[in-house]
């Protein structure tokens, strides 16, 4: 069996990491792996999460397993950082997962498993893991109109005209904010009617929400999600501890299922620990723990929630200077979206040929539909960038 197994596709941002490890040129730029660093290129372990490991290992007593859909008070203070409190707790089922991916795919795993027939609607353009899951599990896609490559923003008239071709039972897929990989987000009034159309469709939205505080802030990013969560009867929510809290390797994440009643929630909650049991039977504690600990902890909740501000900001300068750079390099405002955008991408608009001349000439590396890093960036780089951007026609 393992001699007559066949290749896989390999996995375009993983293929472009390996080529930037093997580049032995000393200027090239990484713009390419989704992973936040700082002005010296690195990805540091927060304050907070330092703190934390400190604690936990000067108190933890075992090693035993929590349950199967992970510890409680983990979907607690998850619960509460991503609705509010918007929506009552005997509405909303959870289970941990590993990492927002392990909560996708538990998702759509769901969604298999009670409505084998139904279609899942997904962004034009989404992150092409989504893509990847859903062709592996065997389920019915169809895409809407996201993206208007000549502005650089939202297709919103397209988006809507598209979802307005729902079905009753299907899902709809959205990023809850810092749009991957454009950077484009919906504002307020789109969401509005975004909610109308699934209402009236009797539609799921799954949410994506994998950059909470990444964009316009913890409280700002989360507006949208809880909007939906209060406007339509179930919701699917898979977010993601990696970014917000810096633990990329703990794979820490989390499912929340809203549902109508107390009830439902009790069939969701076992349908989940069920799901759990059959992929990976217990959830990974140590990040959800660490999580817990600072979302519940006075002290460090502040200190975690200082330096993701620091971390927010330092992102939306680099947009702004580069965006600057480019106004005054090219003498127009054409690059403008790139402050606009949130969160760590924004997708340039540009052709495969030209991605590849950022490479090859410049030795610049970004995915190969133009999305850029914005966290790869300093201030030293950056001018190099706008540069290169306009030398190869962008």
């Amino acid at each position: 069996m393992l001699t007559t197994l066949k290749p896989q596709a390999e996995d375009k941002i993983l293929k472009l990491m390996g080529m930037y490890r093997a580049d032995p040129r000393d200027n090239k730029i990484d713009l390419g792996v989704g992973v936040y660093k700082d002005a010296s290129g690195n990805t540091p372990v927060m304050r907070a999460i330092k703190a934390a490991e400190k604690r936990l290992w000067e108190t933890e007593t075992t090693k035993t397993y929590t349950s199967l859909a992970g510890d409680p008070g983990f979907h607690s203070a998850m619960s509460s950082l991503i609705l509010g409190g918007d929506v009552p707790t005997d509405r909303i089922a959870a289970a941990a997962t590993p990492g927002g991916t392990g909560a996708i795919r538990q998702a759509l795993e769901l969604v298999k498993m009670e409505a084998p027939g139904a279609t899942v609607w997904v962004s034009d353009p989404t992150w092409p893991n989504h893509l990847s899951i859903l062709k592996h599990l065997g389920i019915k896609t169809r895409s809407y109109r996201y993206f208007d490559n000549e502005t650089r923003g939202l297709d919103r008239e397209g988006m809507l005209a598209d979802l307005a071709e729902v079905q009753k039972g299907d899902v709809v897929l959205l990023h809850g904010c810092c749009h991957n990989p454009t950077g484009a987000n919906p504002n307020m009034s789109d969401w509005q009617d975004i909610a109308a159309l699934l209402e009236k469709a009797g539609a799921l939205p799954l949410i994506d929400l994998a950059y909470q505080g990444f964009g316009d802030g913890l409280e700002e990013d989360a507006a949208a999600t809880r909007f939906i969560a209060g406007r339509l009867p179930e919701t699917l929510i898979a977010a993601s501890c990696s970014k917000n809290f810096g633990i990329y390797r703990e794979r820490t994440g989390i499912l929340l299922g809203l549902t109508p009643d107390t009830k439902s929630r009790d069939l969701a909650q076992g349908t989940l620990a069920y799901l759990n049991r059959q992929n990976y039977s217990f959830p990974p504690d140590h990040g959800a723990r660490l999580v817990t600990m600072i979302l519940t902890d006075e002290g460090l909740r502040a200190d975690w929630m200082a330096e993701l501000e620091e971390v927010r900001r330092s992102m939306l300068a680099l947009r702004e200077k580069l965006a600057g750079e480019l106004r005054s390099r090219a003498g127009s405002d054409r690059f403008a979206f790139i402050a606009e955008h949130r969160g760590m991408f924004s997708r340039l608009g540009a052709t495969p040929e030209q991605v590849d001349a950022l490479r090859e000439k410049h030795a610049i590396y970004m995915v190969g539909d133009s999305r850029l890093n914005i966290a790869g960036l300093n201030d030293r780089t950056v001018p190099i960038l706008a540069e290169a951007i306009l030398d190869v026609g962008i």
